[in-house]
């Protein structure tokens, strides 16, 4: 039908009956013809929309499948109707454009790169649907898989390239694939950061080092805060403070990072901290003290314990029991005796090696209470009344000599 009407011929016949010369006579028709190709790939993409997007528009507002409704907000119905005026040039230029081999070539090509484009932009706004639709999965939970959409994106979009490069320079897809090869060493290179990420969102998925939600700490980069995106490159952070803060992806690999999640799971929190008391404080029990002592509920145990030394010691015997070992005993039963402190994990008092800056106690135990704020109330309350009950035990807190300390010697 298209070789019997030649709508090119008709109209150099109608210019040329005008008077015009023969070589404006062609350089409209090229013109004419070109605008009436533009024209047809605007209509075709009016009617395209209308028949491909109002339709279906119509069609998913109307199921109960909350599916489709994600394929329209992601457009992939509006991507896939940029592909059919494409098509329509493709076809409509070998029939309008038949006498002008130089245009008919140029719109071609165009429309083939127009094709490929909106292909690649199609089957990318695909992929988003579906990564979208597993989003609203329930195992999608701790389970990203952003890294890997990403990557697909980034290989249709490097397919979409190279299919575009064939067009161009008019050679197979695998001799461009050929040549790219020559260059492998500069592309490692521009693409390095992608490569590495993603290796390390392999690894931090397949070994379930972090998912989304997970509070983690990573001192050097100042980032303490709860994992609220994860990409192909970055890893997006949100710390307490409401600062958003990236880091590369695989940094996580590469550095450490430390993750709460195990202590969110277990519902219990760990407390490890020490005191430091001063050495010169420490000093064998002795009679008087041990009166004030023993009136500590908590210390019952302990004196039952060590019932023949408490008993020499009150007939005035010298004995092996010091103020620090009734103080740790007390504490150790404050502890376990503590609402707030889980008795089945481990529960410890106990000394560390001496310093310069006096004798550390450090004190173990694991708070039932874990989220942040409730769980400093519930740490500072413990040390709180340690420093309130240590000179109960004739013990002193170590503290460098101040100011206001040397106005009182010279008093």
């Amino acid at each position: 039908m298209f070789e019997s009407f030649e709508p090119g011929q008709i109209l150099k016949e109608f210019l040329a009956d005008t008077g015009m010369s023969a070589r404006l006579v062609t350089w409209l028709t090229a013109v004419i013809m070109i605008i009436l190709v533009a024209v047809t790939a605007w209509l075709s993409k009016v009617i395209s929309r209308a028949i491909i997007v109002k339709v279906v528009s119509v069609w998913v507002k109307r199921t109960k499948s909350p599916y489709d409704d994600i394929f329209l907000e992601s457009r992939v119905f509006h991507t896939l109707a940029l592909i059919v005026p494409g098509v329509v040039v493709w076809y409509i230029a070998s029939w309008m454009l038949h006498d002008h081999l130089i245009w008919l070539t140029f719109v071609r090509r165009c429309s083939e790169i127009y094709i490929v484009i909106a292909s690649v932009l199609t089957v990318n706004a695909f992929v988003q649907a579906w990564h979208s639709i597993y989003l609203t999965l329930p195992v999608s939970e701790g389970r990203p898989i952003k890294g890997y959409v990403q990557l697909v994106k980034a290989l249709v979009i490097i397919a979409g390239i190279l299919v575009i490069a064939s067009i161009l320079f008019r050679v197979s897809v695998t001799s461009v694939i050929a040549g790219l090869g020559v260059a492998s060493a500069a592309l490692l290179i521009v693409f390095k950061d992608t490569l590495l990420g993603l290796v390390a969102s392999m690894q931090l998925s397949n070994n379930k080092m972090l998912s989304l939600g997970d509070w983690i700490t990573i001192p050097g980069r100042n980032i303490d805060g709860t994992v609220v995106d994860m990409s192909l490159h970055t890893v997006k952070v949100k710390n307490f403070d409401n600062t958003i803060l990236t880091v590369p992806t695989y940094a996580l690999v590469s550095e450490s990072f430390q993750n709460w999640k195990g202590m969110e799971e277990a519902g219990v929190r760990r407390i490890k901290r020490e005191i430091r008391i001063d050495v010169r404080s420490i000093t064998f029990l002795d009679a008087e003290l041990l009166e004030r002592i023993s009136r500590r509920p908590l210390l019952e145990q302990w004196l039952r314990e060590n019932g023949s030394e408490i008993e020499a010691l009150k007939r005035g015997e010298p004995t092996s029991l010091t103020n620090l070992g009734a103080f740790r005993a007390y504490m150790l039963e404050y502890l376990r005796n503590h609402e707030n402190i889980d008795g089945q994990l481990p529960v410890m008092v106990r000394d560390m090696p001496p310093t310069e800056s006096g004798m550390p106690v450090e004190l173990y135990c694991f708070s039932i209470v874990n989220q942040w704020v409730p769980y400093e109330t519930v740490q500072s309350g413990i040390f709180d009344y340690v420093y309130a009950v240590i000179g109960q035990f004739g013990l002193r807190a170590f503290q460098n000599i101040s100011g206001s300390d040397l106005e009182l010697l010279k008093k």
